[in-house]
C-alpha cells in the first residue's frame, strides 16, 4: 500500500527520498507496476517533473530517457524518419509482445526493465542490443551499467540511486523470435541477436527464470545455436519442460542467425 506519495523538482531531492530506509521509498514513472496490490506499506516519489522522458541521439547511439512509455518509444520507431537501427520493425515487436496498448501507455522503459522477470521480450532485446543503462546517485556520480551484467544485481547497484536513461547502439541489425500458447501470451521461449557491421553477434534468451539471459557475444555466427540449447537445458516450469525449451530455444537461435542473412 502506497503511504506516502512525493513529487520533487530535481534529482537530488529524488534521491534523498529515495535513499531512505523508513518507508521504504520507490521511483515512481508510469506507476504500471508500484500501483499493484501489495501488503507492503511503500513511499513513492513522482518521476514526471524531472525531464527524463527524452529521446535524442550521440554518435552511435540511441538514448532512451527512463520515463519515456513503451508507447512513446513504439511511436518512434515507427516514424518513416527513424532509421537508426536495421531491423526496428523486429524490436517494434518486442514491444507490442512485452504489454497491450493500455499499459504501454503508461509503462516507462526504466520501470518495465526493473521490473521485468525472465519472459520480457523488450528486455531480452535490449539484452541483445548490449544497452546500458545511466544511473546516478546522491553525490551526482554517473556511472553506466550494461544490461547484461545488471539483472543479477540490479537491487545492490540501484540501491540510492536514480536510472535516468538507456542508451542501445545505431546502426546494427536485429531480430527476434519466440514461441508462445497463443501470440498474446508472453513468449515460452523468445530469442533476439544483433549484428554490428564488424561482424560482433550477441544473442540472449527470454521465456524462463528470473530476468533474461545472454548466451552469446562473439564474432561470427557459429555456436549460438548450440549455446542457446545449453543455456535452457535445466529450465523447466509450469509452462514447458527443459527439454522443450533447450530444442526450442536452438531452433530460434539459428532462425534468427538465418534471417540476419537475409
Amino acid at each position: 500500500m502506497i503511504v506516502e506519495y512525493h513529487r520533487p523538482k530535481d534529482t537530488g531531492a529524488a534521491l534523498k527520498l529515495i535513499a531512505r530506509s523508513s518507508p521504504r521509498t520507490y521511483p515512481l514513472g508510469g506507476g504500471s507496476f508500484l500501483t499493484q496490490p501489495r501488503n507492503e506499506e511503500i513511499a513513492v516519489v513522482d518521476l514526471q517533473n524531472l525531464e527524463i522522458n527524452q529521446l535524442g541521439k550521440i554518435k552511435n547511439s540511441l538514448l532512451i530517457g527512463a520515463t519515456v512509455t513503451l508507447q512513446d518509444f513504439l511511436e518512434y520507431l515507427m516514424d518513416p524518419e527513424t532509421d537508426f537501427l536495421k531491423g526496428k520493425l523486429e524490436l517494434e515487436k518486442t514491444i507490442r509482445h512485452e504489454a497491450s496498448y493500455n499499459l504501454r501507455q503508461v509503462a516507462t522503459i526504466a520501470g518495465t526493465v526493473v521490473s521485468a522477470n525472465g519472459r520480457s521480450p523488450f528486455v531480452t532485446s535490449l539484452i541483445a542490443l548490449d544497452a546500458a543503462a545511466r544511473v546516478i546517485s546522491l553525490d551526482g556520480e554517473i556511472d553506466q551499467i550494461k544490461l547484461g551484467d545488471f539483472f543479477p544485481l540490479w537491487k545492490e547497484i540501484c540501491n540510492d540511486k536514480l536510472i535516468i536513461e538507456f542508451e542501445i547502439p545505431k546502426n546494427v541489425n536485429f531480430v527476434y523470435q519466440y514461441v508462445a500458447r497463443s501470440p498474446a501470451d508472453l513468449p515460452i521461449v523468445c530469442c533476439a541477436v544483433c549484428q554490428w557491421p564488424s561482424g560482433r553477434t550477441r544473442g540472449a534468451l527470454g521465456g524462463y527464470g528470473d530476468y533474461p539471459i545472454l548466451i552469446f557475444d562473439g564474432t561470427g555466427e557459429e555456436g549460438i545455436k548450440d549455446a542457446a540449447e545449453v543455456s535452457y537445458n535445466q529450465a523447466e516450469d509450469v509452462w514447458a519442460s527443459s527439454d522443450y525449451r533447450s530444442e526450442i530455444a536452438g531452433v530460434l537461435a539459428g532462425r534468427c542467425i538465418s534471417l540476419l542473412n537475409v
